[in-house]
Formats: structure tokens, sequence, C-alpha cells
């Protein structure tokens, strides 16, 4: 398996839009905010695709699966962050693919692994 090979991956992808989509949105928030809860979002947001990375790259199906449930963790994270976000006046657009990603790494999580 090639190391590029979670680059073709759509819940790859998707996430990678979406994390990058969430740190231009943080960016431009005032610095506390930036410091405290944009920093816990970015974060989540960069887990999700690091995670679906790192399971490409285990041997062991079970492994693999472990890793794809943490990056879905990070993805309801991602979605607590956005909530507390908007909560709190700050200006944070859900990116458009989340639901697709969340559909996407369901179907990786629960695809039989050889």
């Amino acid at each position: 398996m090639s190391t590029e090979s979670f680059r073709r991956l759509r819940a790859y992808s998707l996430s990678a839009e979406a994390a990058d989509e969430l740190h231009r949105q943080v960016a431009a928030w005032p610095a506390f905010e930036r410091w405290t809860i944009g920093m816990q979002l970015v974060r989540a947001a960069d887990s999700v695709g690091a995670n679906i990375a790192e399971a490409t790259g285990r041997w062991h199906p079970a492994d693999k699966r472990r890793l794809l449930i943490i990056a879905r963790g990070s993805l309801y994270e991602v979605e607590h962050w956005v909530l507390r976000a908007g909560a709190r006046g700050l200006s944070c657009r859900p990116p458009a693919g989340l639901g697709e990603l969340g559909r996407t790494l369901n179907g990786l999580i629960k695809r039989p692994t050889p």
C-alpha cells in the first residue's frame, strides 16, 4: 500500500477540506476566542483527517477500525465546537461536507477489510 493511499479516500478529502475551511474561519476571530474555543475546534477538525490517514497505514483490521472510530469521535467533537461557537456569537459556519463525511466514515468503519 502506498503512503499516498489515504489521499484517494473521499473521507480524507472531505475532512481536509472541512479542516481548512474551519481554520480560515477561526483565524478571523478575536485572539481570546482563537486561543480558547478556536484552538479546540481546529485541533478536532485536523484530528479527523489525521486518524483516517493513520488508519490506512495500519496492518490489522481492528487497528484500522479503531482509528476510524476515533476519527468519527473527532467529527462529533467538531460539531460540538461549531455549536458552542455559534452560541457564543462567533461567526462559524459548518462546512458543507460534514454530513457526507460522517456517512463516508461510517461506511469505512462498517466495510470489511481483508
